[in-house]
C-alpha cells in the first residue's frame, strides 16, 4: 500500500470554534491543499448540511485537482435500514466523490448508548455500508471513532469492527483518538497490536488535547500506520487536530519518507499562510516549520554563531519548507545581530564597525523607552537608512494634527481629525472622519498625502495592536502601538511610542506612510 496523506481541514478542521467557511472558501482551500500535494481532501459531509452538498456539486465543475482526490465523509447506515435505502448513504453515493470515508462506532458503549443498537447490528451496519459503496464503484476508507477508548474497554469488539470493515472492502481503517487523550507510547502499543492481530491497513487520526497529536501520529506511523489524517495549521474543535504540515515535514525531513510529491514541501509556508487568510484565523507565529518565528533569532549570542554558520542554531534550512531565517532586533541584540539584520535588508555593514555600534546602541536606547523593533522591521529599516545615509527618508513635513471626538447620548461616538502638513511643494490641510481617533487620523493623513503622492491611495491599515509598556504607572503609563500597513502587494509593520495611545499611533502611522513611499520609490528604480 502506498502512503496516504489525508487532509480533513474542510470537515474536521471547520469544526473549530469561530471558524465558518463558505462554499467559495472551501473551494479555495481545496486548491491550496492540492498545491501542497496531499493525496486526499475530505470535503465535508454531503447530505448532513446544504453547504457541504453544494460544495461537492460545485467541486465537480470548478475543481481541477492535480494531486488529490476528494473524499466525502459520512456515517454508516442507520440501524434497521438497508444501506441502499438510507438517504444519508445515498448522499455519499451521489456526491461524485471517488472516495468515501465512513465513520463507524468501534467503542461498545457508544454503540449501545449513542446509537442505541446492538453490537451485532453495528457490525452489520459497517459491513452493509462499506459493501454497498464498494459495489457502486467508490473507494472506501473507515474512521474507527473512539477507537483507542473502545480498545481499552473491549479490545475484542474494537478489533472485530476493523476486521468487518476490511473484509467488506474498506481499503484503510483510521484509528481515531477522538477524545485526544492518548500519549505516543500508548498509541504505538495499540497500533502494533492492531497490525499484528488483524493484518488490516491502518491509518491514524489524532486530536491534540494532550498536546501530542503530531507525536501520536508519528508514533502510529512508526508502528505501521500507512495513512495519516490531519488539518493545515492544526485547525479543529477543542485544541485542534494534528497539524498536517508538521506531520509531513517531520516524515520527510527527519525520517526520510517521501510522502508528498517532490518539491512541494517547499510550498508549505506559503500555503499555510494563504489558508489562514481564507479562514480569517491569524497564523500562529510559533507554529513549527511555517510560523514567522520558526526560524527567528533574537539573542546576540545566537546571532554571532549564525554569522559563522546558520545551522549552529537552526535544525534545518528554512528554505526546505519555504520559510526564511529572521534576525530580531531588540535590546538583547549584539553587533552580530545588527550586522546580520542589515544584510537581510540589503545593507552590507561588515566593514563599518562604528556604524554597527551606533545602530546597536540606538536600538537599545529606544527599546529602553518602550519601542520594540523585533516585530517592526519597517521602523528598524527607516532607522538603519537614517544611520547609513545620514538622513531619514522624508516626503512631507508635519505642521500639526489634532483629533476631536464627539458623542451624543444614545449615539455612537464620532471622531474627526485635522492634519496640516507640507508635501509636494504645497501646504495641505485635510480633515478626516472615523469611528475612532486613530481611524480618523489615518483617513486624514492618507487623504492629505494622496494629493502629493497618488500611490498612497493603495495603502491600507490592516492590523493595529496596543500595549501598555509600564503598567504600574496606571493611566500615565507609556503606550506602544504596532501598525501593519499594506499596499496590496506586501505589508510592513511600524511602531510608535507615546504617553497616550493617539500620540503613539501617530508615530506608527507616520512611519508606515514614510516606509511605504520609500519602498515604492525603491521598486521603481
Amino acid at each position: 500500500m502506498e502512503f496516504h496523506v489525508y487532509d480533513t481541514t474542510l470537515r474536521d478542521g471547520a469544526q473549530q470554534e469561530g471558524l465558518n467557511l463558505s462554499v467559495a472558501d472551501k473551494l479555495s482551500i481545496a486548491r491550496h491543499l492540492d498545491g501542497l500535494g496531499v493525496g486526499f481532501i475530505e470535503g465535508g459531509w454531503p447530505g448532513a448540511n446544504p453547504k457541504d452538498t453544494e460544495f461537492f456539486r460545485r467541486a465537480r465543475e470548478e475543481l481541477d485537482l492535480r494531486h488529490a482526490q476528494l473524499a466525502a465523509f459520512g456515517s454508516t447506515r442507520r440501524a434497521g435500514v438497508a444501506a441502499a435505502d438510507d438517504p444519508m448513504v445515498a448522499a455519499l453515493r451521489d456526491s461524485g466523490a471517488p472516495v468515501v470515508t465512513l465513520v463507524a462506532k468501534s467503542h461498545d458503549r457508544h454503540v449501545e448508548l449513542a446509537l442505541r443498537t446492538t453490537l451485532e447490528e453495528n457490525l452489520a451496519m459497517v459491513r452493509d455500508t462499506v459493501g454497498h459503496l464498494r459495489a457502486e464503484g467508490q473507494r472506501v476508507f473507515l474512521d474507527a471513532e473512539h477507537f483507542f477508548d473502545g480498545y481499552r474497554g473491549n479490545r475484542a469488539y474494537a478489533l472485530e469492527v476493523l476486521r468487518t470493515a476490511s473484509e467488506a472492502g474498506a481499503e484503510v481503517i483510521a484509528l481515531c483518538d477522538t477524545n485526544g487523550g492518548m500519549l505516543p507510547d500508548w498509541v504505538a502499543d495499540v497500533v502494533n497490536d492492531v497490525v499484528e492481530s488483524t493484518g488490516v491497513q491502518i491509518g491514524i487520526h489524532c486530536h491534540n488535547d494532550t498536546g501530542c497529536a503530531v507525536a501520536n501520529t508519528l508514533a502510529a506511523v512508526d508502528a505501521g500506520a500507512m495513512h495519516v489524517q490531519g488539518t493545515v495549521n492544526g485547525y479543529g474543535e477543542r485544541t485542534g487536530n494534528a497539524d498536517l504540515i508538521t506531520v509531513v515535514a517531520n516524515l520527510q525531513l527527519k525520517l526520510d519518507r517521501q510522502v508528498l510529491p517532490t518539491g512541494l514541501l517547499a510550498e508549505s509556508t506559503r500555503i499555510a499562510h494563504a489558508i489562514a487568510e481564507v479562514t480569517n484565523v491569524p497564523p500562529v507565529s510559533r507554529q513549527p516549520y511555517v510560523g514567522t518565528s520558526a526560524f527567528a533569532h533574537k539573542a546576540g549570542l545566537h546571532a554571532s554563531a549564525i554569522k559563522v554558520d546558520p545551522n549552529l542554531y537552526q535544525h534545518m534550512d528554512p528554505a526546505g519548507v519555504g520559510n526564511d531565517m529572521r534576525l530580531l532586533v531588540s535590546d538583547m541584540a549584539g553587533r552580530a545581530s545588527i550586522e546580520l539584520k542589515g544584510r537581510e535588508l540589503g545593507y552590507d555593514l561588515s566593514d563599518d564597525k562604528e556604524l554597527v555600534s551606533r545602530v546597536t546602541e540606538r536600538v537599545k536606547v529606544l527599546e529602553n523607552r518602550g519601542y520594540t523593533f523585533e516585530a517592526a522591521d519597517a521602523s528598524f529599516e527607516l532607522l538603519l537608512i537614517e544611520e547609513v545615509e545620514g538622513a531619514r527618508p522624508s516626503y512631507f513635513e508635519v505642521e500639526s494634527w489634532r483629533v476631536i471626538t464627539d458623542s451624543q447620548p444614545g449615539d455612537e461616538a464620532l471622531s474627526e481629525a485635522t492634519v496640516k502638513l507640507r508635501a509636494g511643494g504645497a501646504r495641505l490641510v485635510v480633515t478626516g472622519e472615523g469611528n475612532g481617533p486613530v481611524n480618523a487620523l489615518d483617513h486624514a493623513l492618507r487623504s492629505a498625502m494622496g494629493q502629493a503622492y497618488p500611490e498612497v491611495a493603495k495603502f491600507e491599515l490592516i492590523d493595529y495592536k496596543v500595549r501598555i509598556v509600564d503598567q504600574g504607572h496606571g493611566t500615565d503609563a507609556i503606550t506602544r502601538v504596532l501598525i501593519e500597513t499594506s499596499d496590496g502587494v506586501s505589508s510592513w509593520v511600524t511602531v510608535g511610542v507615546g504617553h497616550n495611545v493617539i500620540e503613539a499611533s501617530w508615530g506608527a502611522l507616520i512611519d508606515g506612510i514614510t516606509f511605504g513611499l520609500w519602498r515604492q520609490k525603491a521598486r521603481s528604480e
